[in-house]
């Protein structure tokens, strides 16, 4: 991993020497306090980085160390009813070591790593697989069902498949390639925010959502499958509409971000979610929702990742 050596500070952005080795976008550690930052050009062997935490206190001649990885998520059983920050740090386990205030440079993993969840494979010893194939399942919560995929890039024949209970990185399966290199599977994959997930096929939409709001739904209706935006003034109830789609809307998963958001609003979505009747199971609305709090008081960097951490 390459080292560097900061030589200016202005706000969110710092300019670091001696970093050659790094690449674009790669994810480095600022200081002695470990900062989280991202490399957003390279020049020479100076590099400008975009840091995602507060930066006062930085000064010239502090160290930079780059992980080698561009930033990137966690994906794995224990997302759902999870709540993260803009850079998928969980803020629950965060209050749990270091109070109500996230201490800069806390390095909590995404998913927990002692968590054990029950495997069961959809797959046997000799089946062929290819990136996509379901080897397993996990039920999550009481509604949703975690399907374990063959990562992108692995293809070949079934060795070992391993039923029963694991930890996020523990190995579940073994593939062997055709070129004869055998691939260990763990529920916990990693992948880069910024490149997208492939998919086999791209549908058109031709079913309508339902949003359970009967104005969106009878003039503005939206495709299962579509996009829609909101545009609007402050304060003329965008993040309102926001909240009721994600409580009555008839998908699957509701993944929140609440970028920019005010911090009372992100509170309102933290009250009120465990407490709502979700109609469609039965259960707490939370069970089949993801947040990511991303409020108007973080570095605007940090707003920004959210987007792709969602």
């Amino acid at each position: 991993m390459a080292q560097g050596t900061i030589v200016k500070v202005a706000g969110p952005l710092i300019v670091a020497e001696h970093m050659a080795d790094a690449r674009m976008y790669d994810v480095v550690r600022v200081s002695k306090n470990r900062l989280v930052g991202e490399i957003i050009e390279l020049r020479g062997d100076r590099a400008s980085i975009q840091v995602y935490e507060e930066t006062s206190g930085l000064g010239p001649g502090e160290p930079v160390e780059t992980t080698g990885a561009p930033l990137s998520v966690e994906l794995g059983p224990g997302l759902i009813e999870s709540i993260f920050d803009g850079i998928q740090r969980p803020l629950t386990k965060i209050r749990e070591l270091v109070g109500e205030r996230i201490t800069r440079g806390v390095e909590v993993p995404a998913l927990d790593r002692e968590a054990r969840w029950n495997f069961e494979p959809r797959v046997k010893t000799g089946d062929a697989v290819v990136p996509g194939t379901i080897l397993g399942v996990v039920q999550e919560n009481s509604v949703v069902e975690h399907r374990v995929m063959v990562p992108r890039g692995v293809s070949g024949e079934v060795l070992e498949v391993r039923a029963g209970d694991h930890t996020v990185t523990e190995t579940v399966c073994l593939v062997k390639d055709a070129q004869g290199t055998t691939h260990e599977i763990a529920m916990l994959q990693r992948w880069p925010v910024r490149r997208g997930r492939p998919y086999r096929e791209k549908m058109s939409p031709t079913a309508p959502m339902v949003t359970g709001q009967r104005v969106i739904d009878t003039f503005f209706p939206i495709a299962s499958g579509g996009v829609a935006a909101v545009p609007g003034p402050f304060g003329s109830g965008k993040t309102v509409v926001q909240h009721q789609l994600a409580k009555w809307a008839d998908a699957d998963i509701i993944v929140y971000v609440g970028c920019g958001e005010r911090g009372n609003e992100m509170t309102d979505v933290l009250m009120e979610f465990p407490e709502l009747h979700d109609p469609r199971t039965g259960e707490s609305l939370m069970k089949r929702t993801v947040l990511i709090a991303n409020t108007s008081d973080m570095p605007v960097a940090a707003r920004e990742a959210s987007i792709y951490t969602g």
